[in-house]
């Protein structure tokens, strides 16, 4: 891939009249989408370490390997908040909220383009906007929330590269609306990037291969403001004749190619000492980037449940299940790994990069003392768990030989028996790439095909039974949940996934991941978030949960007890301690509720931390709040209104440990913009 674009950028820059450099771009969300490069977790794991620091340093990776093949833009990260785990896609996303999406956001966009586009490489926040399930909101959620992670990765990351969606906002076709690229992009955010279309989406809705059509949708998408069509130009190919007969003004085109040309020089590609791509010999996937996939690995892991069966005294284990012995369910949509199975049909080598099992992880460090017995029991899934994509279309048939593609035996008695007769049976079940991605729709959201019988039958059998659930979404499991004595999500972990989930079961590595979704206690399809005040009858366990192998105490919470509107922060702080034997990591959430204005939603996060804690230690932990980040959005102003507001210190937004209130008061101001999106933590000893 790097000697092509070697040969192909110096064919550009000393074989063709203008001597301009391209734009190579990639997917990035879970590291270069490439063979032999570091898989890290998918973005929804990410999300659950609450860890946007450590997410900085993977995009600052991810970046350097990028620039030695010769790419300089990612069409990464996706900041959609999607609000039910039915949406294929949902893997892909930060989840359900917009401050937690809009942190993670800036993080990827702040560690890809290393302060300066120059030696890093473009991001592009994508999808604008409100796809997967957020175009049919009212103008308030979607400034308040939808829209948060785009412009905080627009104002605060200098994120220059814009991608539309392929579905409508509300009577306007994404990729052509003059109100999302115009009056919301170019005007009240005052983007002065680049737009560039999802793939397709241009002609998405076109008849195939009708050219008055595709022309059609040329001149509406330029003339809104998208300025670059991918993959190829199937409807901007007619540019130049749409010009050529007036159909569409010159100066739409001229604007499309000057926000190209100055992505270019951002990225340097302009200048006399260019980096295009590294000569040498390239290593995508170095010991320093796999630790750092391990480490997210780790703090991605949401322990749900434990009855203290994780503690290290079973001797005698039963590894079982269809995800025990495979590196498919290490992998979401978008790795290469899939992308090479699914739309391009081709084999995977788990050797390039090296994708470690549970079960290979385990062997080695269970050690002397401890037995390990290995059945996989089932398949994933039926072949019709999937939908057909479209009559005859091959990725049909991929998928299911992706679904079915295993070189283990599978024999269920043989499971049955050897959990029968171990002393605790680790379940590995949940989904893989063929279940959930884009193009791949799964019928329901519990586990797939007879993996709730297999582990009902697993739990029949007396012994204690860890459910260890992998996939690119929650899964219902309210019928197997009583039964299970530990269950932990550890959704698609990555190269290191393997390594991850070992470390966290033999109790070498204290879990410390939190839900950035709320997990469904049944299969309902409707639209929900935390913020709405979700009745607990309909979720099984809360956004922002997880627990550790340790426990924490919150005490002596400080609030003002006024403030005025005026004002530049209100600090907000408590003192939280570890009360267990083990070091852990608790992240403190701070929320907002109001208490005499009905113009916020219930509950909101605004802020967080991660606080390291040894036994027996405690740290005092502080949150500068702006009075900005409790202004409103109505008739298209930012509102600071007076009025009693209590904040709420806790381990999820049902767990509140702590709350105070909080009296503002002073003149109500309005603002066409707010400059503060985030709280400011502080931790101290």
């Amino acid at each position: 891939m790097r000697d092509f674009v070697r040969d192909f950028q110096n064919y550009l820059i000393n074989e063709t009249p203008s001597g301009v450099p391209a734009i190579f771009h990639e997917e990035a969300i879970t590291g270069l989408a490439a063979k032999g490069a570091t898989v890290y977790p998918q973005q929804l794991g990410v999300a659950c370490s609450w860890n946007p620091e450590l997410a900085t340093v993977k995009t600052e990776q991810t970046a350097e390997v990028m620039r030695s093949v010769g790419a300089t833009l990612a069409l990464s990260p996706m900041v959609d908040l999607i609000r039910t785990a039915h949406w294929p896609r949902i893997e892909e996303s930060y989840g359900e909220d917009g401050y937690l999406s809009a942190a993670m956001g800036v993080a990827f966009v702040e560690g890809l383009q290393k302060n300066g586009l120059k030696d890093g490489v473009a991001a592009c926040t994508k999808h604008f906007l409100g796809y997967g399930g957020g175009s049919s909101l009212t103008w308030k959620e979607i400034f308040e929330e939808v829209l948060m992670p785009h412009e905080a990765m627009i104002r605060l990351a200098d994120c220059k590269v814009l991608m539309t969606s392929y579905g409508r906002f509300r009577s306007e076709q994404a990729v052509s609306s003059d109100t999302l690229l115009n009056k919301i992009l170019r005007g009240y955010l005052e983007f002065d990037g680049l737009v560039v279309s999802d793939y397709g989406a241009v002609g998405h809705s076109s008849q195939k291969g009708n050219p008055e059509i595709l022309k059609q949708r040329a001149i509406e998408a330029l003339v809104a403001g998208n300025d670059i069509e991918l993959p190829s130009n199937n409807c901007y190919k007619f540019l130049p004749e749409l010009i050529k007969d007036g159909l569409i003004d010159e100066q739409y085109f001229e604007k499309a190619v000057k926000r190209s040309l100055m992505l270019k020089a951002r990225l340097g590609l302009l200048s006399t000492d260019r980096k295009l791509y590294t000569n040498g010999d390239l290593d995508l996937d170095c010991p320093q980037y796999r630790k750092t996939s391990y480490d997210l690995a780790c703090q991605s892991i949401v322990l749900l449940k434990n009855n203290g069966v994780l503690s290290g005294k079973h001797k005698k284990i039963a590894l079982v299940g269809p995800n025990a012995n495979t590196y498919w369910c290490m992998l979401g949509d978008y790795t290469y790994q899939s992308m090479q199975a699914f739309w391009w049909g081709g084999k995977i080598d788990p050797e390039n990069p090296k994708i470690i099992s549970v079960y290979d992880a385990l062997k080695p460090k269970l050690g002397e003392n401890f037995t390990l017995g290995y059945e996989r029991g089932c398949d994933w899934s039926a072949t019709n768990e999937t939908a057909i994509i479209r009559e005859g279309d091959p990725r049909t048939e991929r998928l299911n030989m992706m679904l079915m593609e295993s070189s283990d035996p599978t024999n269920w008695k043989a499971a049955i028996k050897l959990a029968s007769e171990s002393d605790v049976v680790i379940a590995a079940l949940g989904e893989n790439p063929t279940l959930c991605g884009e193009a791949r729709q799964r019928k329901g959201i519990r586990l797939p095909g007879d993996q709730e019988r297999f582990l009902k039958e697993l739990i029949a059998t007396g012994k204690p039974v860890v459910l260890m659930m992998f996939g690119g979404r929650p899964q219902v499991i309210d019928e197997v949940e009583a039964g299970c004595a530990a269950i932990l999500q550890a959704w698609y972990p990555g190269e290191e996934g393997g390594n991850a989930v070992a470390d966290i079961l033999l109790g070498n590595v204290n879990p410390s991941g939190k839900l950035c979704v709320s997990y469904p206690k049944t299969e309902s399809e409707e639209l929900y978030c935390y913020n709405n005040g979700v009745s607990q009858e309909k979720i099984a366990y809360p956004f922002g949960f997880g627990l550790s192998y340790t426990s924490f105490e919150y005490s002596g919470m400080n609030v003002p007890a006024t403030a005025q509107t005026t004002d530049d922060f209100i600090e907000i702080s408590c003192r939280v301690k570890n009360t267990g034997m083990r070091e852990g990591v608790e992240i403190v959430q701070l929320y907002l509720s109001p208490e005499s204005s009905q113009s916020l939603k219930p509950i909101q996060l605004k802020g967080f931390a991660r606080v390291n804690l040894k036994p027996g230690e405690s740290k005092r932990v502080s949150f500068k709040v702006s009075p900005q980040q409790m202004a409103y959005y109505v008739n298209g102003k930012w509102t600071i209104a007076d009025g009693a507001y209590k904040f709420k210190i806790g381990a999820s937004s049902s767990d509140i440990r702590l709350e105070s209130s909080c009296q503002l008061i002073g003149k109500e101001l309005q603002m066409e913009h707010r400059n503060v999106l985030f709280a400011v933590q502080d931790i101290q000893p």
